[in-house]
């Protein structure tokens, strides 16, 4: 099978105003970080990827000596363009540049993003093969508000819902261009080539973005961008908490920490309704500000149909460890009047600890009763309450 060829387009075409303080420094796509320009960072973490096939840069008309002097060459690097009066129309200049090429696919990336991962990039192209664009997002971790003048709230916007979109953003090259010719046609600014596909009735994925994935906009981002290539982490601990219950039906054992007890009864759920791996889940999840179990694996989805809740526990540690955290202790705390959960407690520990990669010693798992009051008193359920501790590198 021929290998697709792969196209980048870097916007490069604005004056970087916001990010000086007095609007007479270099445009920051221009002005060094750690030695080295941003536009020339942002270029070379493509060139360094040997599946793609070219770059193309969009420059600001009065940039071109700016452009020059980065020094920058490599057979697949193509002569750069002039952008036009906006973003969107940049973006349709450089389209124009590679239709000759007739590249496959196509990435949009912004020029002040200049620390996009190779695994995110990789991401992006990965779901091309599924959907006819994607892009990486990060989940919004803070409350949104909106408002109608800028004073007085209207309305608080569900966050579980939300996501920040980054760049690289990746389409087909074809479909992208058709849908980019179609919009300049209209009045209406769209806000990024990810909309315009939207817009245009394309399928469009999100992968997981990174935090480090920054776009350069105002004078302090330069102090973060320099602390992200001096390796420099300032950590912050994080504390979630997760509440679950069940409800019992006909069965011979439950699943509570990972571990199989039997019992003349099991949990009822869409899962393997372990109560403590759920509880411990979202208490993880809500540690980093990543939602609720509900969210990454929907109940009305048949494929998690009675799967074992350790998976769920390992995506919520797997974007701990992605986003460069760790998890520093966790505690759950089981309520039920039976079964017994004590002598199960060291095989629960073992369960969590290697499906997240931590110490046994860092897992506290206590059981008790609820003196024979309401439906956990009557044997009709069980209850579990957990917390999570987590050390995540602070985002200013």
């Amino acid at each position: 099978m021929r290998q697709k060829s792969i196209a980048v387009i870097v916007v490069a075409a604005g004056k970087g105003e916001r990010a000086s303080a007095d609007g007479s420094a270099d445009p920051k796509q221009y002005r060094p970080v750690a030695g080295s320009p941003v536009l020339a960072r942002t270029i070379r973490a493509f060139l360094d990827l040997p599946y793609v096939t070219s770059v193309v840069a969009v420059i600001h008309a009065d940039h071109a000596a700016r452009y020059a002097a980065l020094g920058l060459a490599d057979e697949r690097l193509l002569p750069p363009v002039s952008g036009g009066a906006s973003r969107q129309a940049s973006v349709l200049e450089g389209l124009k540049a590679l239709a000759p090429h007739r590249p496959d696919l196509v990435l949009i990336q912004d020029a002040a993003r200049p620390f996009a991962p190779p695994q995110v990039i990789g991401d992006v192209v990965a779901a091309l093969d599924q959907y006819e664009g994607a892009l990486p997002a990060l989940a919004v971790t803070d409350t949104i508000k909106r408002s109608l003048d800028g004073r007085q709230v209207a309305t608080t916007e569900d966050r579980s819902q939300l996501f920040a979109a980054q760049t690289p953003q990746g389409f087909r090259f074809g479909q992208i261009f058709s849908a980019h010719m179609r919009a300049s046609t209209i009045r209406r600014q769209f806000t990024d080539d990810a909309e315009i596909a939207e817009w245009a009735g394309l399928r469009v994925a999100m992968v997981m973005g990174d935090r480090d994935n920054i776009k350069i906009t105002h004078p302090e981002d330069f102090a973060r961008a320099e602390r992200i290539l001096s390796g420099e982490t300032i950590m912050e601990t994080r504390i979630g908490s997760g509440f679950d219950f069940h409800q019992f039906e006909p069965g011979d054992a439950v699943w509570l920490g990972g571990v199989r007890i039997p019992h003349h009864a099991r949990l009822k759920g869409h899962s393997d309704a372990d109560v403590a791996l759920h509880a411990l889940t979202d208490a993880i999840l809500g540690a980093i500000g990543e939602g609720d179990i509900g969210i990454h694996f929907p109940p009305s989805d048949m494929q998690w149909r009675g799967v074992a809740s350790t998976v769920f526990l390992k995506h919520a540690g797997d974007l701990v460890a992605r986003a460069g955290g760790r998890i520093v202790n966790l505690d759950v705390t089981i309520v039920c009047e039976a079964p017994r959960i004590a002598g199960h407690v060291p095989a629960m520990q073992s369960v969590i600890g290697e499906t997240l990669g931590i110490a046994p010693t860092r897992i506290a798992v206590k059981a008790t009763t609820s003196e024979r009051l309401g439906f956990i008193g009557r044997e009709e359920g069980m209850v579990a309450m957990a917390s999570a501790s987590v050390e995540m590198p602070r985002v200013d």
